[in-house]
């Protein structure tokens, strides 16, 4: 009804603004939720995750690294939702904590492991003269199990958070190498790759802007496993006693600490171990999603 049809003294109520997503926006919205469940349901855990490391401390948590003997093997109550472990430290403190110290490392290798592969990789691909000998270098690497090399590097070094993810860097780095690498080889025979060439483009410009672009969908899916991987080491190495220091509260740190008492207390492996499976999890089934997402054969069936 318009204002010029009202009774008078009657005026017409203002049009409110769209509080809610458009139809044709929330259909897209599903349509990304039905077409790829696993990015959604994988970086849903993943964000959950980061949050509870960054908002740790609001989480009515206590001092992870505050002892209390009177207190210790105290099984998981109101008081101790976790319970407290064999020197009466909170145990769902050190757990929320130690999302920060996996989360942190998982994140910084995947990111270092990409650039160190990634520059080394696309050398070696566009470079033939150098691709054989840098090429056997990354296979001598990974010919070596990534624990024992990780393990033999942390040895050469002191413990600490900073030394764990450069050792697992260089653990993860010729994967990376290995695949950017296949991409480049087959990208450096595409025509507009050898127009580029023969138009008289530098190496470095055709590289950064013919082969690098190409070489980003491969690679964020290569991070996501490298990122989970790393989190599984670095849970490996601090549970053998060659990672983090014992004072910094990790998952792996806490496994090992609980171990002696497993068949009487389990809470205290049980619950630091389902953080780590449901992170490394979330984080397997964000990079299964983005496969799938950018991968063009399979994005055609979807």
């Amino acid at each position: 009804m318009s204002a010029t049809s009202l009774p008078t003294g009657y005026t017409a109520a203002p049009v409110l603004p769209e509080i809610l997503p458009t139809p044709k926006e929330r259909g897209r919205v599903m349509g990304f939720v039905n077409r790829h469940p696993t990015i959604v349901i994988g970086g849903a855990l993943v964000a959950i995750m980061v949050l509870i490391a960054i908002l740790a401390p609001f989480l009515f948590t206590q001092d992870p690294t505050a002892l209390a003997p009177a207190k210790r093997t105290r099984p998981p109550s109101d008081l101790y939702w976790f319970g407290t472990d064999m020197l009466g430290r909170d145990v769902y403190s050190r757990v929320l904590y130690g999302a920060r110290v996996s989360l942190t490392v998982g994140f910084s290798v995947a990111f270092c492991a990409g650039i160190i592969g990634t520059t080394i990789g696309l050398i070696a691909g566009f470079t033939r003269g150098i691709d054989a000998i840098v090429m056997r270098v990354m296979d001598g690497l990974m010919s070596i199990p990534q624990i024992l090399l990780a393990i033999a590097l942390m040895a050469l070094t002191r413990a600490s958070v900073q030394n764990v993810i450069i050792a697992i860097s260089i653990t993860e780095s010729p994967r990376v190498c290995r695949l950017v690498r296949g991409v480049v080889l087959s990208l450096r025979e595409q025509p507009y790759v050898e127009a580029a060439i023969a138009s008289g483009t530098r190496v470095p410009v055709i590289i950064w802007r013919h082969i690098l672009p190409n070489t980003l969908a491969p690679l964020m899916v290569q991070a996501t496993f490298i990122c989970a991987s790393a989190m599984i080491t670095e849970a490996t190495l601090s549970f053998i006693g060659a990672g983090t220091p014992p004072i910094i509260p990790s998952w792996g740190n806490i496994m090992a600490e609980g171990r002696a008492l497993w068949q009487v207390k389990p809470y205290i492996v049980f619950f630091p171990a389902i953080f780590l499976s449901i992170t490394v999890l979330a984080v397997n089934l964000l990079g299964d999603g983005l496969r799938d997402a950018l991968d063009p054969r399979l994005a055609k069936r979807l």
